[in-house]
């Protein structure tokens, strides 16, 4: 019987302590060794020292130290993890394109690379000349370079496949659990109540749609909180104009890492905003649907297929306004929003769906 045997790169590691990609492989890592695979996951570490390994539930870990720091680190540590999966068998599959040029070695070693293009990062507001150019050639990398591709959402397979053909292309988007509770005494320590607050979990960026959001639900009192989740820098430009526009209404707890109190927040919230302009199926909106989160999201084509008749959609800051009345005001619209987003959910970012999506295609590969 032939041996099961994958290595995932690309994260940072698990268990999860970083991002969407770290998430899924924390998920699929464990899923994979349930049903009898052999699976490598490469973990970045901070600082110098050899390569060394353990195992979590399972799971083989390769853990990478790395003395530098930002994204240059990065680069270095998807080298030294493509350097060494290249001296192994089995599939590999890559989460995110953005050192896509570096799997030339598996080509050149004859191995099969199964790669999740994640998102159009060349296109966002954030990144100067050189990034964006380094991401497009990346993003062009990793289409030629990959034995198949994964599109996390619809548009995203249209935008691969104006570079290769449809068939080397499989759309899954990501998952997320099932919240039916939450502990509200994670949301009291906050002095927020259950339903008297409105949540937005999202990075401190212009394509995020934060000050238009926070500016429409400023305009007027509103009875209810909005409640902005991440890190303000006082001494950034754009992050400062948005505390700056903010009514008495709006708090900023900062960033919060707890993973529990996240989900209480989201999941005891009036209704859940999502402003992201660009990108694929983003993680947190699914853990919106996941929660049980009427939307109020930024009207572009990713939103509105992940979200679908759970959201309610607006273009610019009077609309916003106008959307985030409604919502306040249409206590029968909310309930009708929220059991979308249950059905929503249910239809398409289980875990169970997605995981045994992703095992399905690997099988064809391995």
């Amino acid at each position: 019987m032939t041996t099961k045997s994958i290595r995932i790169l690309g994260t940072r590691g698990v268990p999860a302590a970083h991002g969407g990609f770290e998430t899924f492989a924390e998920h699929l890592a464990p899923y994979l060794v349930d049903r009898g695979w052999q699976v490598t996951v490469y973990c970045q570490e901070d600082g110098a020292g050899a390569v060394f390994e353990d195992a979590w539930r399972g799971v083989r870990r390769v853990r990478m130290p790395v003395a530098t720091g930002g994204a240059a680190g990065t680069i270095v540590f998807d080298w030294k993890s493509t350097l060494h999966a290249a001296g192994e068998k089995g599939l590999v599959l890559t989460l995110g394109y953005n050192t896509a040029v570096f799997c030339a070695l598996y080509r050149l070693k004859a191995l099969k690379n199964v790669i999740n293009m994640d998102g159009v990062e060349w296109r966002r507001q954030k990144w100067g000349k050189l990034a964006r150019a380094w991401f497009w050639i990346n993003d062009w990398a990793g289409c030629w370079l990959g034995n198949h591709l994964v599109a996390d959402h619809p548009e995203i397979k249209t935008h691969l496949a104006t570079r290769v053909s449809q068939d080397k292309i499989t759309m899954i988007p990501y998952g997320s659990d099932r919240v039916d509770s939450a502990d509200a005494g994670s949301i009291a320590a906050y002095g927020l109540e259950t339903g008297g607050y409105a949540i937005l979990i999202a990075r401190a960026e212009p394509e995020n749609s934060i000050l238009e959001v926070v500016r429409a639900w400023s305009s007027k009192p509103r009875g209810c909180k909005l409640v902005v989740l991440g890190k303000y820098d006082p001494g950034h430009a754009y992050q400062r104009a948005v505390k700056e526009a903010a009514s008495d209404e709006v708090i900023f707890p900062g960033a919060i890492y707890d993973k529990a109190v996240v989900q209480a927040l989201r999941f005891h919230a009036r209704f859940y905003v999502h402003g992201h302009q660009v990108g694929g199926t983003n993680p947190s909106l699914v853990e919106a649907l996941g929660a049980g989160n009427a939307v109020l999201g930024h009207d572009n084509p990713f939103n509105r297929w992940v979200a679908g008749e759970a959201g309610v959609y607006f273009r610019g800051e009077k609309e916003c306004a106008q959307q985030i009345e409604h919502l306040l005001d249409d206590a029968d619209r909310l309930m009708q929003l929220q059991s979308a987003s249950r059905a929503r959910h249910a239809a398409e970012f289980t875990w169970e769906k997605v995981l045994g999506d992703y095992e399905k295609l690997l099988l064809d590969w391995a």
